[in-house]
C-alpha cells in the first residue's frame, strides 16, 4: 500500500499549530526531581554519616573550628556533586533530543516526516512495520498487527482492521495503514505510562568492581581502626578522644567521588561519540564496548550495501553479454519494483540497451510458483517470447544446453552470487542466452572495518538469512573468513563453535539465542541490527548497536545508535570506551595506592609514635582536595588498549600493594627525619604529614596514569591543571598557617623536591610490576 492509496486531505500547518497551542506537545514530560531535594539528599547516606558523626565529636571535644571547617567541606562536596550530575544530566538530554521519534504526516496535502511531538489531534498519519505508534489513533484503512504488551501485559500481538483503535507505544509487527490520530501526550489511553522510546537500565560493571574494591579496603581500615581502639583502651586512653580519628580511618577507604568521575567520564564519552556518528541512549553500553570480543553483525545493509546489482554476465554463442542483457531486460518491468529487474534494468540502461516497451504484447512478472518472469514482444518485424528465472526452471525449456552449464552454476552459485537463466524464442524452441548474477555487494569500507575490528582482538561474526554458499561468499570477500555454520547447529547451552565466522539461514528469533549462548560462555557480545525483530537480541547484547536505517523500535532497544551507514563508526565507539576505561583505571589504582598508604600511615603511625601524626580535619581536607583534583581524570588524554578491557580486583591489587608499600616508607621516613633530626613539634609534624600525602596522593595520578614510563604521554591539560591549583593551594595554606601550623617554605619546597624525585625513581619498579601484570 503507498501512502497515496486514497485522497486524504489531512490538516493544514496553520491548523495543526492552532491544535498544538491547544494540546500542547505529543510526549510525556519528565518528573523533573526538585533541585534542593537533591541536593539534600548529598547529606544522606553511609559516607555523609560519618563526616557527620565527625563533626559531632570534634563538637563534643570542644574543637570548634574543625568541626566548622568540616561543616564547610562537606556542603563544598554536596554542591559540586549536585552541579556535576547536573551538568552530565543536561548533557544527556541534549543528546536524547537527537534521537526522536518521527511520523509520515499529512499536512497541506502532503505526506511529510515530521517528530512526532508535534503532532495533534485530527492529523492524518501512515503507519508501516517497524513503526512505534506516535499517539492514539484510528485506522482509516489497511490492517496492523499490534504488539501492545509493553502497554497492556498482553503477550500475544493484537490485530487491527479499519475502523479500529490502536494506542501510543505499541509496535508495529506487520501490515501498513493510513490513520487519524484521535489524542497525544498526556491525554492519550497510556499517556503517564507509556514512553516513546524507553532506556534500558543495566548496572555497571565497573561500579560493581570497584565496590568491591572498596569493601575489601574498608575490610582492611576496620581491622586497623579496631586495633588502635583495642590499643588506646589497653593505655587507657580517652577512646573519646581517637574516636573521631578512627572514623576519619573508615572515611578515607570510600571513593567519595567515585559517581561523580565515572558519570563525567562517561557523558564526555558520549558527547565526543556524537561527533562521530554514534548517539548514545544507555551510559553503562560505553563502559561495556571496552570489554566487548565478540561483534555480531547483520549482513544486510550492514557489510552489504543493501541494494542488488548486476555482479557477472554469462554469455553462451553465439550470444554476447549485450544481447543477453537485452533479453534479460525484455522479461523485466520497473512497474513491478521487483529488486531484481531494477538491478537488470539499471545495467541495461548503462549498457543503453533497454527495450523499447511500447512493442511489448504480454507480461507475466515473477511467480512463486513458476520461479520465472515471462514477456512477448514484437521486434525487429518478428514476435519474441523470452524467460527469465531460475536456471533449473529455465534450462528444460530450451532446446540445447551448453555443457559448461552446470560448471557455471558451480562456480558462480559458490561466489554467492543470485543467478538467472536468461531464454529466448518462440512458441516451438527456446535458446539459453546466458546467465546473469546478482548481489548485493559488500561495502566498499567493509573489508577495511572488519580487519580493523581484527587488530582490536574482536572476533567478528556475520549473521545471515542467505544460504550457507551465499554467506559464506560474502564472508569470504570482506575478510572475514570462510566456516559457516547453521544455526541450527547450537544445542542448548552449548557454545557457539569459535571455528565459526558466519552463522547462515538464520531466522530473526535465532538472534536473541545466540547473543545469549555467547553470553553464558563469558564473552561480552555486540549486536547490530535495524529491524523490529531484532529488537531482543539488540536488548539481550551488552553492546547492542542499531545501524542508521533501523527501525525506531531497534534504535529504542539498542544502547548505542549510528547516524551513519555502514559500521565504521563502531570502531570510533569501542575505542572511546577502551579509553574511558584506561581513566578509571588510573582512578582505582591511584585510589587503592592512597588508601593503603594513608590507612597504614595514621594507624601505625599511631601506634608507634603514642601520637595522632595528622589531625582528623586534615585527613578530610586531604580527601576532599585529592579526590575532587582526581575527578580530572576523566579528561586525560590517553592511549585506547589494543585488546578488550576486562575488570580484574586480583589484578589491580598486587601492583597498588606494591607501589603503596615504599610510598608508605617514604613518608614515615619524611615524618620520623622532621621529628627526630628537625625536632618539628607535634603541630607541624602534622602539617607536614598532610603536604606529604598531598604530594604523593598527587604525583601517584601521573605515574599509574602510564603502564609504561609516565614520560611516554602527555597527561590532559586540565588534569595537570587541576593538580598545580591543588598543590599551590595546599603550598599556600602550609606557609600561611591556614588551617593547620605553618612551615617554612624551604620545608615545603624541600618536601616537595624529594617526593618527585622518589616517584621518578619508583617509574621503574612501577614499569617491571605493570609488565608482570595483566594491567595493560
Amino acid at each position: 500500500m503507498s501512502e497515496n492509496t486514497h485522497n486524504y486531505v489531512g490538516l493544514t500547518e496553520e491548523e495543526a499549530a492552532q491544535r498544538l497551542k491547544q494540546v500542547g506537545l505529543n510526549n510525556i514530560p519528565e518528573q523533573k526531581s526538585n533541585p534542593w531535594v537533591e541536593f539534600l539528599k548529598r547529606f544522606w547516606g553511609p559516607i555523609p554519616w560519618m563526616l557527620e558523626i565527625t563533626v559531632i565529636l570534634e563538637l563534643i571535644l570542644h574543637r570548634y573550628a574543625d568541626a566548622g571547617i568540616m561543616v564547610v567541606l562537606i556542603f563544598f562536596n554536596a554542591i559540586l556533586s549536585t552541579l556535576q550530575e547536573q551538568r552530565a544530566s543536561n548533557a544527556l538530554a541534549i543528546l536524547r533530543q537527537q534521537l526522536k521519534i518521527s511520523a509520515r504526516v499529512m499536512r497541506n496535502g502532503e505526506w511529510k516526516t515530521i517528530p512526532a511531538e508535534i503532532l495533534v489531534p485530527d492529523d492524518v498519519v501512515h503507519i508501516r512495520m517497524g513503526d512505534i505508534l506516535p499517539a492514539d489513533v484510528r485506522l482509516l484503512d489497511g490492517n496492523l498487527l499490534v504488539d501492545q504488551s509493553a502497554l497492556t501485559g498482553e503477550s500475544l500481538p493484537v490485530e487491527v482492521v479499519s475502523n479500529q483503535e490502536c494506542y501510543t507505544g505499541g509496535v508495529v509487527q506487520k501490515g501498513e495503514a493510513t490513520a487519524i490520530v484521535l489524542a497525544t501526550g498526556l491525554h492519550t489511553r497510556f499517556g503517564k505510562t507509556a514512553n516513546l522510546v524507553r532506556e534500558a537500565k543495566s548496572k555497571s560493571n565497573l561500579e560493581s568492581v570497584i565496590l568491591s574494591v572498596t569493601r575489601t579496603l574498608i575490610f582492611l581500615d576496620l581491622l586497623l581502626a579496631v586495633l588502635v581502639l583495642v590499643y588506646t583502651w589497653i593505655n587507657h586512653q580517652s577512646v573519646l578522644h581517637i574516636l573521631p580519628f578512627t572514623l576519619i580511618l573508615l572515611v578515607a577507604s570510600v571513593p567519595v567521588a567515585l559517581p561523580a568521575t565515572f558519570t563525567i567520564a562517561t557523558a564526555l564519552g558520549a558527547k565526543e561519540l556524537t561527533h562521530e556518528g554514534v548517539l548514545v541512549t544507555n551510559l553503562a553500553a560505553i563502559e561495556e564496548a571496552a570489554g566487548m570480543d565478540i561483534l555480531c553483525s547483520d549482513k544486510t545493509g550492514t557489510i552489504t550495501e543493501n541494494k542488488i546489482s548486476v555482479s557477472e554476465l554469462t554469455a553462451y554463442s553465439p550470444f554476447n553479454d549485450q544481447q543477453v542483457l537485452h533479453i534479460a531486460s525484455l522479461a523485466s518491468d520497473p512497474s513491478t519494483q521487483d529488486a531484481l529487474d531494477l538491478a537488470i534494468l539499471e545495467r541495461a540502461k548503462e549498457q543503453g540497451v533497454l527495450p523499447d516497451y511500447s512493442q511489448r504484447v504480454q507480461f507475466s512478472p515473477f511467480d512463486p510458483a513458476t520461479k520465472r518472469s515471462e514477456a512477448v514482444f514484437h521486434e525487429d518485424g518478428k514476435t519474441i517470447r523470452v524467460v527469465k528465472g531460475a536456471p533449473h526452471v529455465i534450462a528444460p525449456l530450451c532446446s540445447s544446453i551448453p555443457t559448461n552449464f552446470e560448471q557455471d552454476l558451480t562456480r558462480l552459485a559458490g561466489l554467492g552470487y543470485r543467478i538467472l537463466a536468461i531464454a529466448a524464442g518462440d512458441d516451438q524452441t527456446m535458446q539459453l542466452y546466458g546467465l546473469v548474477s546478482l548481489q548485493d555487494k559488500p561495502r566498499s569500507d567493509s573489508k577495511e572495518l572488519i580487519q580493523h575490528l581484527k587488530n582490536l582482538s574482536i572476533g567478528v561474526v556475520m549473521v545471515s538469512g542467505d544460504s550457507l554458499p551465499t554467506a559464506q561468499a560474502i564472508a569470504k570477500q570482506v575478510g572475514i573468513g570462510e566456516k559457516a555454520c547453521l544455526v541450527q547447529s547450537l544445542q542448548a547451552n552449548q557454545s557457539p563453535d569459535p571455528q565459526c565466522d558466519v552463522f547462515a539461514e538464520v531466522l530473526p528469533e535465532d538472534k536473541f539465542h545466540l547473543v545469549a549462548a555467547y553470553q553464558r560462555h563469558g564473552h561480552i557480545v555486540g549486536m547490530t541490527g535495524d529491524g523490529v525483530n531484532d529488537a531482543p537480541a539488540l536488548k539481550q547484547a551488552q553492546v547492542g548497536i542499531a545501524v542508521s536505517t533501523a527501525t525506531d523500535v531497534a534504535k529504542a532497544a539498542a544502547s548505542l545508535v549510528l547516524t551513519q551507514p555502514g559500521l565504521s563508526n563502531i570502531v570510533s565507539a569501542i575505542t572511546v570506551s577502551r579509553k574511558i576505561y584506561q581513566r578509571m583505571l588510573t582512578y582505582v589504582l591511584n585510589k587503592i595506592i592512597k588508601t593503603i598508604q594513608i590507612a597504614s600511615f595514621l594507624s601505625i603511625g599511631y601506634l608507634l609514635t603514642h601520637d595522632l601524626v595528622t589531625r582528623p580535619f586534615l585527613v578530610v581536607l586531604l580527601l576532599f582536595a585529592n579526590d575532587f583534583v582526581t575527578m580530572s581524570i576523566a579528561s586525560d588524554q590517553v592511549k585506547a588498549s589494543l585488546k578488550p578491557d576486562r575488570w580484574d580486583v586480583r589484578a589491580m591489587l598486587l601492583p597498588s600493594l606494591s607501589l603503596a608499600i615504599p610510598v608508605s616508607f617514604l613518608t614515615f621516613g619524611i615524618y620520623l627525619y622532621a621529628r627526630d633530626g628537625l625536632h618539628f613539634p607535634l603541630a607541624q609534624l602534622q602539617t607536614l604529614s598532610f603536604l606529604i600525602l598531598v604530594f604523593t596522593g598527587q604525583g601517584m595520578v601521573y605515574l599509574v596514569r602510564e603502564r609504561s614510563h609516565f614520560w611516554n604521554s602527555m597527561p590532559g591539560k586540565w588534569m595537570m591543571l587541576a593538580s598545580c591549583i591543588d598543590i599551590g593551594v595546599v603550598m599556600l595554606l602550609a606557609a600561611c598557617g591556614i588551617f593547620m601550623a605553618p612551615l617554612p617554605l624551604t620545608v615545603i619546597m624541600a618536601t616537595l623536591l624529594v617526593v618527585i624525585l622518589f616517584l621518578s625513581g619508583l617509574d621503574f619498579l612501577k614499569v617491571l610490576v605493570f609488565q608482570h601484570s595483566h594491567l595493560h
